[in-house]
């Protein structure tokens, strides 16, 4: 044999050592994971860039497991790399945004037919939901594809939502909520097994997605905004 041969030999060796101690690494630190915190729910275990440290996935939340001493860092904190940008932050955006590239759109209300596409989450019994969906309605440039995520202190919500899933003319029901003109109670209940289906599938499709409140809009696939944040909105639509 060759030194030329020797070494490629030696080379696919050595990456092939290298990925083998990966997967084991990160299969120890999972097992490790789970006799630590056996009742913690979790989707993904990876190895991250800080040594010793593995990203935690749940829904759209990421924390840090470090195996030693066998801590594990969740919420909303910050990790902030040589340039000053929050490196957690950008991670949480990137795995939400993947998610919401398999949505099922067909589910949900689409309003418009503009360039830019928005899905939005949403109560119709929100405040900032209704100026959000003023915003937006005012703008001819947006096809809107809307979730409905009812919270549980607005005791009407569901029975908008479902008020609008019967609907003939859903977006004109949906922006009788948004005006309010279903806040006196006087619209016709409606039951029908196929609106309860629907909200059940809304209600699912967002717990997926780790959202727990509104409003919520992810614009052109590229960027979520949490909250009535008009600013932030105004840029992203600009800069499709």
């Amino acid at each position: 044999m060759n030194r030329q041969s020797v070494f490629f030999t030696f080379t696919v060796f050595l990456l092939l050592g290298l990925i083998l101690s990966t997967f084991v690494s990160a299969e120890t630190a999972e097992d490790s994971f789970k006799k630590i915190f056996p009742r913690y729910r979790y989707d993904i275990i990876r190895e991250s860039e800080i040594k010793g440290a593995y990203e935690v996935i749940t829904g759209a939340d990421i924390g840090l497991f470090f195996p030693e001493p066998g801590y594990l860092i969740v919420g909303d904190f910050a990790m902030i790399d040589s340039n000053g940008k929050n490196v957690a932050e950008k991670k949480r955006s990137e795995i939400f945004l993947a998610k919401t590239r398999t949505l099922p759109l067909d589910k949900a209300l689409k309003i418009g037919s503009g360039e830019n596409t928005v899905i939005e989450i949403t109560d119709p019994d929100c405040p900032y939901c209704r100026r959000a969906a003023l915003f937006l309605e005012k703008r001819s440039d947006v096809t809107k594809y809307v979730f409905f995520l009812p919270l549980p202190y607005n005791k009407d919500a569901e029975n908008k939502i479902k008020y609008i899933f019967c609907a003939e003319d859903r977006t004109k029901a949906y922006y009788e909520a948004i005006h309010g003109k279903l806040d006196n109670r006087k619209y016709e209940a409606c039951n029908r097994q196929d609106a309860v289906d629907l909200l059940n599938v809304h209600k699912e499709i967002t717990a997926k997605l780790g959202i727990s409140g509104t409003p919520s809009f992810i614009i052109n696939n590229s960027m979520v905004i949490i909250g009535a944040d008009f600013k932030k909105m105004e840029e992203a639509l600009k800069n499709k």
